[in-house]
């Protein structure tokens, strides 16, 4: 039955599904993503997988992951946590066969290590899949390099310190992967600055409207539902080009709204509060004196 969704718990039930021989360890696996086989009846279904997928794949066809979809034809890398939507369809492109390597870890196969501790800190896992990795050649080399390392690690005869090794060579890859994000944010300057001028009328709008005393502060989640991405990247990228978060750019105008209110009108701080989006008047001027300093009376009074 088409679009149901198919729970994988486990590598092994996912090299079966994908026409596959069983892995070498049930708990960590790197697939030659051009070996795997889409058979008909599962297209169009959802995929759970209970294991992080890490992908470096080239002509996968069309890639649907939460509500977004991307074509991959060109090289990018992605990544999946455990309890994320994934679903394929065929590739329409039939002139051109998928490629690629495909890590598969089991969140029991980094039990009591520091990748544990870490992993979940990652933004890029939240990312939506249009928010894929793009590398140059260069860097999907060194990527190339870290995935040998651990395919070596796999097919050779498991011994006391493979774990190790293969967590290490994992903790490298998520290094790699943050340190060429925060060069795509740079490379991508021109966009990611376009992003960030629509952050700034987006919230200008929500503040000067009826929005925020019906709806109250805007979230985060809305500003990138509003801009088409995910509440991680986007955070992810303001923070690149500014050093802030898109909530803190929301408290950031919140504060610029509240500092004019106080400097040029005579409401109350209560009304002030109401008309920014506050139930409590409390816990606007806690936001307030926390962000300034100042109580916002006693902004008012130096202002004046």
């Amino acid at each position: 039955m088409k679009n149901k969704i198919r729970k994988i718990e486990t590598i092994s039930e996912f090299h079966k599904i994908r026409g596959i021989p069983s892995p070498l360890h049930p708990l960590v696996s790197l697939v030659d993503y051009g070996a795997t086989k889409i058979f008909p009846e599962h297209i169009g279904e959802h995929w759970i997988f209970d294991f992080y997928s890490i992908g470096v794949k080239r002509n996968v066809g069309k890639v649907r992951y939460g509500q977004q979809k991307y074509d991959f034809d060109q090289g990018l890398m992605s990544f999946i946590a455990p309890g994320q939507i994934l679903s394929i369809e065929s590739n329409t492109k039939a002139n051109l066969k998928p490629s690629g390597w495909l890590l598969l870890i089991h969140p029991d196969y980094l039990w009591n290590s520091s990748v544990l501790k870490t992993i979940k800190q990652y933004d890029f896992f939240d990312y939506s899949i249009n928010e894929a990795l793009f590398m140059s050649e260069k860097e999907e080399g060194v990527i190339e390099g870290v995935f040998q390392n651990i395919k070596q690690e796999i097919e050779n005869n498991i011994d006391n310190f493979s774990q190790n090794i293969i967590i290490a060579q994992i903790e490298l890859l998520l290094n790699y992967a943050q340190r060429f994000y925060q060069r795509q944010f740079i490379t991508r300057k021109k966009i990611s600055h376009h992003k960030l001028n629509e952050v700034e009328a987006l919230l200008d709008n929500y503040f000067n409207s009826e929005a925020i005393v019906d709806n109250g502060l805007p979230t985060v989640q809305y500003v990138a539902n509003s801009l088409n991405m995910s509440s991680g990247y986007l955070s992810s990228l303001l923070k690149s080009l500014t050093g802030q978060t898109t909530q803190q750019h929301i408290h950031v105008k919140l504060i610029e709204k509240a500092k004019e209110k106080l400097s040029t009108t005579d409401l109350s701080v209560g009304e002030i509060a109401y008309e920014l989006g506050f139930e409590h008047s409390q816990s606007f001027s806690k936001l307030f004196k926390t962000k300034t300093n100042l109580s916002p009376l006693e902004f008012r009074a130096s202002f004046n």
